[in-house]
Parts: C-alpha cells; structure tokens; sequence
C-alpha cells in the first residue's frame, strides 16, 4: 500500500515543480518584455521606476482586455443558440399543432397513417403519368404529324430533328442541364441493371460475382421524347464489347424522379433482316448499293438476307450479274431476286418483296438503292421492332448534292468522306417515311401498302398512318448510321399534283443547304462584285 502513496506523493510534487518552472519562465519573459518597452516621453520620468510601472499596466490592460472580448463573444454566441433553439421549438410545436388540426380522427385518435397515405397518393399519381404516356402502349394519333420523334444519343453526342439557325444536327450537349440529364439517366440504366429485382426476372441471391457488371462504357445508344403534359421517356441500349447480348433498360421521368418502367435482355444474335429493295433501272447505283451492302451485311454483320425486286427488263440481266458476282466473292447466297415486268412502283415491290418469304416471320428493313447504312444502324433496326409491339421508323440524314457542297474541290471525295452531319452537307429527313423496319405478320396484318399510288411517293406516308392509326407503337428518332446518298430527281409529267408538289419539294430540299442555295441565287451579284473589286485593284496607281 505504501508503493501507491509514495507514486501520487512525486506525481504531485513533479506537477508543483512544473508549475513553478513555468511561473518562472513568464516571469523573465515578463521583465524581457518591460526591458524593451520604448521609454514614454510625456513626463521625463526616471528609467525603472515609473517607468517599470506603466510598462506593466500597460500589458495587463491589455490582456484583461483580450479576455473581456472572448468572453463577450462567448456569451453572445450562447445567447443566439438560446434563441435558435427556442425559435425551432416553437415552428415545431405550431406545425404539430396544425397537423394535429388538419388529420382525420379516428374514435377521437388522430390518424397516423397519414404521412403513408400522402406518400402512396404521389406514387399512385407518377405511376398514372406513366400509364398516360405511349411508353408501353402505342396510342392512336390523327396524322403523321401528331407523333412525338425521340431524339438520339451516345455518351458523347446527341443526334436531334429540331435545329433553328444556332443548333446542329449532331453536336455535343452544350447546356450543363442537358448534360446532367444524359449522365445521370445512362447511370440509372446501370444501376437498374447491376442491381436487379424480382420484377426484372433476375435472381437478387446470385452474387455480385457471379453477375457480369456494366459501366458506363458498355452504352451503346439511347432515345429519348418528352410529352410535355407527361414526362420524359428514355430507352437506353448497353452491351458488353465482346458480347451479341444487349441490355434494354425503359426509364420515365414524370416531372419527377425516375421511375424504372422495365429492364430486359436483348438477345439479337439470331435475328435475321431481310432487306427488300426495289428498284428499276438505276444498276450503276445498285452496283454502288451492293458494295455497301457487301462491307457491312456479308462481312460484318452475316445475318442478313436481301430480297431484290426489279421491276421491268432492261437493266435485268446486269442486275443478275452483280448479284452472281457478290455470291462468288463472298459465297453469299441469302439473297432473292423478285422480277416483275411491268411500271415501277415502289410499294408494289416492297408488298412483293415481303410476301416472296416463305421462312415465317422474319424482320423487314424496307430499303432504297440510294441508302448507305452501317452495321451499327442494323442492331438498332433489331432493338427498335418488336412483332406485335412497335414499329421503327428511323429519321434517315439525306445528303445534299456534293457538286454543290464540295464546289470548292475539283472533285467530291468518296462517298465514305462524305458521310457527315452537317448543316452544309445534309439534313434530318424527317419527312420520309419509306426507311422502316418492322415485322412481316405486323405488316400482313395492317395491309401492307396502298397499291393504288402509281409511280413516285405517297405509298409510304399511307402505310405510317395505319400504324399511327392502330395499337402498336411508332419509334420515331434520328439515326446516326442511316443516310441517303444524293441523286438526280426527276419529276415526270404524269405524276398527280398532289405527287408532283411532294417531289419537287424533295427535289428543292435535297439539293443544298440554305446558304449554299442562297449563293447560287446571288451568284451574278455574287461575281458582279468581285469584277468591281477585281477592276479597282487593277485601277490603282502602283508605287
């Protein structure tokens, strides 16, 4: 017992000497500082007398001063929790008291449940805005005019219809909102699929390990419209480098949260397209066609069949050649050749061309001979048709007449070259409709085209309104590996007036650009002055 007392006895004798030290320590410090106080002149006192006196008081002023600062600043910061505090306990007991005021009894208790209640209501509400809109459902529409176009986009760019004069037809999002937006909806498509529930048909026991994760760069492509009494719908496409597999992820943004509408795989691998192509005449540009189509159809993508249905016999036989010779090069033989001899007529072959299957039910992309597409544009044909469900009719960018556009080379690039989007070198064709990919039982079931249009246009613009006018949903958006090569339109005579405007409007709105147009218009002003110009230069006197 000794051994403990004897510790606390030099504990506290070492605290004691501690203290002292340090009492003696500012006690030097103390005179060090009296030493060096610069001496006052007011009464020519004596050094180290008065002197000594008022250095002192001086600097006890001055620290008792310092102390009283610290303290008031203490208490008037204790005086305002004070009042917070009793401020907030007062909006809290007024609130408890009008909640109390406002909530239904129930044999004299008030109700508990009705915080549960307000929060179901607002569910209830964002989940009828989401029966309201065409996400799941195609809804009836008057005309071609009342569908709603998406808008297309990949991590980088955004591919939009409505341009103005200051928008691009491809650009990257400017706005930060519009960015946010972007980033935030590809985010909630990974999280809907890294982090599956029961309704996405994925078992929620399976590990983490032995799911395959997504990230950001495994999106491939998205759309998306807003109705602007609804919300935003956004269809999002991610697949893995290696993988055939894609994930389609629906989101709906009711001017609210985001809501999950669905998550599903995507299994395209088996899915064949057969591309029906129409034609008469035309074989340099067929010839054009089938080098396209054999970059990306044969090499590339390999699940595609192509049905030719050629109309008349001059041009036939050269047509059978480029065909044979595609089949030798490449042993391809997924194709059929339809002849039909007699007038053009564009919906008659397609009509022919989908009917000359005979392997069931198969994907259609009705297709032109002037059309370039990649293989990137063939998986979002496969993505965007669903036999039963929707139909897709991409916006195709038509190319406006490279004379024009590249006046200023001796001669136009590739056509590989000039395949851009640009507001000088083509636009948004957002009123074609002939571009479409959809299911043979949905288009049988329709009625297929009008077969009474004869020759130019018409035919596709009937076939879009039946869709328009029936159940299944219409995709409408911009797609980047989808364009139309420019030819040389002619308009004959025969047509109806009604044909006639639409193709000479083509005619004019596939030639230029509005600025390339305007300076072909101003072409003599255009050159009149730079004669002027040329003949002042030539006038001034030299040196």
């Amino acid at each position: 017992m000794r051994m403990p007392r004897r510790s606390l006895v030099i504990q506290a004798r070492t605290r004691w000497l501690l203290v002292g030290l340090a009492l003696l320590f500012s006690l030097v410090l103390l005179m060090y500082l009296l030493e060096c106080a610069p001496q006052t002149d007011g009464n020519g006192s004596l050094p180290g007398v008065v002197g000594e006196s008022m250095g002192k008081e001086y600097y006890q002023a001055l620290l008792q001063e310092q102390e009283e600062h610290y303290q008031n600043r203490a208490t008037s910061l204790k005086r305002q929790i004070a009042q917070l505090k009793q401020e907030l306990q007062e909006m809290s007991d007024k609130l408890k008291s009008l909640q109390e005021k406002k909530s239904p009894k129930v044999n004299g208790m008030n109700y508990q449940g009705t915080k549960e209640q307000t929060s179901n209501d607002l569910l209830e509400f964002l989940h009828s805005q989401i029966d309201k809109a065409e996400v799941s459902v195609g809804a009836k529409l008057p005309s071609e005019y009342g569908v709603i176009p998406f808008e297309s986009f990949t991590s980088m760019k955004v591919f939009q219809l409505e341009m103005g004069l200051t928008r691009h037809p491809e650009e990257k999002p400017v706005r930060k909102d519009k960015r946010d937006e972007l980033v935030e909806v590809i985010e909630a498509g990974l999280e809907v699929i890294n982090n599956p529930d029961e309704e996405d048909g994925q078992d929620e026991d399976d590990g983490v390990g032995d799911r395959q994760l997504y990230s950001e760069n495994d999106f491939i492509e998205g759309y998306y419209r807003t109705e602007r009494d609804k919300g935003t719908q956004y269809e999002l496409f991610y697949k893995k480098m290696d993988g055939m597999e894609y994930r389609h992820v629906t989101l709906f943004r009711p001017f609210g949260p985001l809501m999950k509408v669905k998550s599903e795989t995507v299994d395209i691998s088996r899915s064949i397209i057969n591309v029906i192509v129409p034609l008469a005449g035309r074989t340099e540009a067929f010839a054009q066609f089938m080098q396209n189509f054999r970059d990306v159809c044969i090499h590339q993508d390999k699940r595609v069949h192509l049905t030719v249905v050629y109309f008349g016999q001059d041009g036939l036989s050269e047509v059978k050649s480029i065909l044979e010779s595609v089949a030798r090069e490449t042993d391809f033989h997924n194709y059929t050749l339809v002849s039909l001899n007699e007038e053009f007529n564009r919906g008659r072959g397609l009509d022919m061309g989908a009917r000359a299957w005979e392997k069931g039910e198969v994907l259609m992309f009705f297709c032109d001979v002037d059309v370039y597409f990649t293989a990137e544009f063939l998986n979002s044909c496969r993505l965007n048709a669903e036999p039963g469900k929707k139909v897709f009719y991409p916006v195709v960018f038509s190319l406006y007449n490279p004379a024009i556009v590249y006046a200023n080379q001796d001669i136009p690039p590739p056509v590989e070259q000039q395949l851009v989007h640009k507001k000088d070198s083509g636009f948004w064709r957002d009123f074609g409709f002939g571009m479409t990919c959809q299911y043979r039982t949905d288009f049988l079931t329709v009625g297929g085209f009008d077969l009474e249009v004869k020759g130019w246009g018409g035919e596709d613009v009937h076939l879009y309104r039946k869709y328009l006018h029936g159940e299944l949903m219409v995709v409408r958006t911009p797609v980047p590996g989808l364009f139309h090569l420019w030819h040389e339109k002619h308009c004959a005579d025969e047509l109806a007036p009604e044909q006639y405007r639409m193709c000479i409007q083509s005619k004019a709105m596939n030639e230029a650009s509005h600025s390339h147009l305007g300076m072909l218009v101003f072409r003599d002003e255009i050159e009149a002055h730079l004669r002027k110009q040329a003949y002042r230069t030539n006038s001034e006197p030299v040196g």
